[in-house]
């Protein structure tokens, strides 16, 4: 006879009238029972000895790579003080956990630790052996466990699979079923879907990804769809929200190619996207169903598959390669110049200049640019210095097109974005059989990669010091040994480093190591904020102009007077990014106006045209005519100055910065944000004013 479920008020069940999941715990507990499994024995708590633990989770290290930074933000999300996320193996054995101290004790009573098998076979109905099972995220509740030991929970599984299909593993938060949220489930989905997004990247990066949505504004989140695409035009693999919106098995989804399910060809793909700002593709599939579509490819990868060659004008878009984040006013910094092939000459043909599209009449950028052109082809070093968002990636990219490696790769390699565990091999790659869970030929990592043309080191001041020593080995040697290879390989690149935190402060502070800032800084720019340069309405015109692909779109004077009186945290990146939303808000409007913004911009925006405006006066040679109305209070001089009719610019400036900071009390962030300038630029004003008081 089957054990029904105990009674219960349904309001109270993790899913309120949720006949699919009261089906779903029904079902488990008929399984139960067919294994002859009992509610109220002791369950057995044996786990794995340490050894075969080690081997299960060297089997399943890459799941561990990806999984590891995303369990450590879900945790944090989850925000209940008596609750763990686990990791589990496609076979329901525990891998790895992280929550609370309290509450692991708690759980260790139980055995929900790593060792531990999870399977429906060995626990009973559970998040994670159900969900392993039917092969869906799934919620079980308190007493809707099979085994009473287990009532005190709450948990929510979500399985993991790869792109072709084939499951990886479990995402599981338990709690104490006192803690249970509704949002819970909803959070752990998107988690895994955050791991198997990356796991398609990874297996992909080479290829053509096509990321789609029936909704342009969901494309780039976590519902979108994405398709590898081979250069055949065979469709390779796909996540689970493309498979969704397909209505395809992974399976029967590697039988199409891209111009039988989505009615278009690989090369009218990449011709599109040649810009990353270009707007979506309009696709219709078989059914009738409409989607719109964005693609990601390596440019120098898939150029050749175009049918059309680039134009030479000047607000032509990039390639795709670009960062779709940052500026249509680098429009034409990254991409190849006109008629050159990834296997030609920079001066076989009559190129543009990258770095002359960097040029839109600000003295401080004109400055940066003929520093950097000074030092092209020197075998000279270049260190970006600047917050984020003011385009670091993009000068290194104008760099390296102007440069005579234009032929061969840009790789840029984000420091501060791949896992401390991961790192080592993405830069230095490795053997087959380097480690349990690598891909099985091995990978070339990203300075190999770069051989012959530029390696650029994104956030270098994030990167681990016992990587650091690494590195600068390969820098002075200029040879590269993979991880598990004892042959070390030649390799010729050219190293661009970019970080928005002050390095010599962490060489004092002993996070970065002085021999390697010493080899990296051959050539220091530092690239202004964007409230600091001159050149705000022209880089709103290249942005706009790219936006509507060429359509004519005005501001209304109240929308000028909000852009130039904003201070602009988020530099040119944020700029876009406001101008790109209200560019599809206006839809057929000639007129950009108030309405068309965003409500937080608004704010933002109106916060600070109310404060009092003072001039800020700026000493640099080069940026003497950068000078204009700020936000920040109106303090009056104090009578023991001196008038300042007699004071030099260097030092109504100084005042000025002093002011600042002791109106918001000793706080350089809340400083430097109502005068509009970068807390570096505060920093270096104060310690000058220091120097040469004691002098």
């Amino acid at each position: 006879m089957v054990n029904s479920l105990p009674a219960r008020d349904p309001t109270t069940l993790p899913v309120p009238g949720d006949t699919l999941h009261a089906e779903t715990i029904l079902h488990s507990h008929e399984r139960c029972v067919a294994r002859g499994l009992s509610r109220i024995d002791r369950p057995d708590h044996a786990g794995l000895i340490r050894s075969d633990l080690a081997i299960a989770r060297e089997r399943n290290l890459r799941l561990h790579l990806h999984a590891a930074p995303v369990m450590e933000l879900l945790l944090e999300q989850t925000m209940a003080s008596q609750s763990m996320v686990l990791l589990t193996d496609a076979q329901g054995t525990v891998l790895h956990s992280v929550g609370h101290d309290s509450f692991l004790q708690k759980a260790s009573k139980v055995a929900l630790a790593p060792g531990a098998n999870w399977s429906e076979s060995s626990k009973g109905t559970n998040a994670i052996g159900t969900a392993l099972v039917d092969e869906i995220p799934t919620v079980v509740h308190a007493d809707e466990h099979y085994m009473h030991a287990n009532g005190f929970l709450t948990c929510s599984a979500s399985p993991i699979f790869d792109p072709r299909g084939n499951m990886l593993g479990v995402l599981d938060v338990s709690g104490d079923q006192h803690s249970y949220h509704m949002h819970t489930m909803g959070l752990v989905k998107m988690s895994a879907r955050m791991i198997e997004n990356h796991w398609l990247t990874d297996d992909f990066r080479h290829a053509l990804r096509l990321h789609f949505h029936s909704r342009p504004e969901f494309i780039g989140t976590l519902m979108e769809g994405i398709v590898a695409v081979g250069r055949d035009g065979k469709l390779l693999g796909a996540n689970r929200s493309a498979l969704d919106q397909l209505g395809l098995s992974g399976a029967a989804l590697r039988m199409n190619s891209v111009a039988t399910l989505f009615s278009v060809t690989v090369g009218a793909v990449v011709d599109h996207f040649r810009s990353p700002i270009a707007p979506p593709m309009a696709m219709v599939l078989p059914n009738g169903q409409r989607l719109h579509m964005r693609a990601a490819f390596n440019w120098p990868t898939w150029h050749a598959l175009g049918s059309t060659t680039v134009e030479a004008e000047e607000d032509l878009p990039p390639p795709s390669s670009c960062p779709p984040v940052e500026s249509a006013y680098f429009s034409a910094a990254a991409r190849p110049a006109p008629g050159m092939t990834s296997g030609s000459a920079p001066g076989a043909a009559s190129g543009l200049s990258g770095l002359r599209y960097l040029q839109t009449g600000d003295p401080q950028m004109e400055a940066v640019v003929t520093k950097v052109r000074r030092v092209l082809n020197r075998d000279i070093s270049v260190l970006v210095l600047g917050e984020t968002g003011t385009g670091k990636e993009l000068l290194a990219r104008a760099i390296h097109q102007d440069s005579d490696r234009a032929r061969h790769a840009f790789v840029a390699v984000n420091c501060a974005s791949i896992p401390e565990s991961l790192i080592e091999a993405e830069l230095f790659g490795y053997e087959d059989g380097a480690f349990t869970g690598a891909r099985r030929k091995g990978a070339t990592g990203k300075i190999l990669q770069a051989n012959g043309g530029t390696l650029f080191l994104d956030e270098i001041g994030d990167m681990p010091l016992a990587l650091q020593a690494r590195l600068l080995r390969v820098l002075q040697e200029r040879q590269v040994t993979p991880l598990g290879s004892a042959k070390s390989v030649p390799v010729d690149v050219a190293v661009i480093s970019a970080t928005h935190r002050n390095l010599r402060e962490m060489i004092s502070g002993q996070g970065f190591r002085e021999d390697l800032y010493y080899r990296l800084n051959g050539l220091v720019v530092r690239l202004p904020a964007l409230r600091e340069r001159t050149d705000l309405m022209t880089i709103v015109r290249k942005i706009l102009r790219a936006e509507t692909n060429g359509r004519p779109l005005d501001l209304h004077a109240e929308v000028v007077q909000l852009l130039q009186g904003y201070h602009w945290p988020g530099n040119i990146r944020q700029l876009t990014n406001v101008l790109r939303t209200a560019a599809v808000m206006a839809g057929s409007d000639m007129v950009i106006t108030r309405a068309h913004l965003s409500d937080d911009f608004l704010e933002d925006a109106q916060e600070d045209l109310s404060a009092p405006a003072v001039a800020v006066p700026v000493a640099s040679a080069s940026a003497q005519a950068v000078a204009q109305p700020v936000a920040t209070p109106s303090v009056p001089p104090s009578s023991t100055e001196p008038d300042s009719g007699a004071a030099t610019l260097e030092e109504l400036e100084l005042r000025t910065i002093q002011r600042a900071v002791d109106e918001a009390g000793g706080n350089i962030s809340v400083a430097s944000r109502r005068l509009g300038i970068s807390r570096n630029t505060i920093y270096r004003k104060l310690r000058w004013q220091a120097t040469t008081s004691r002098g």
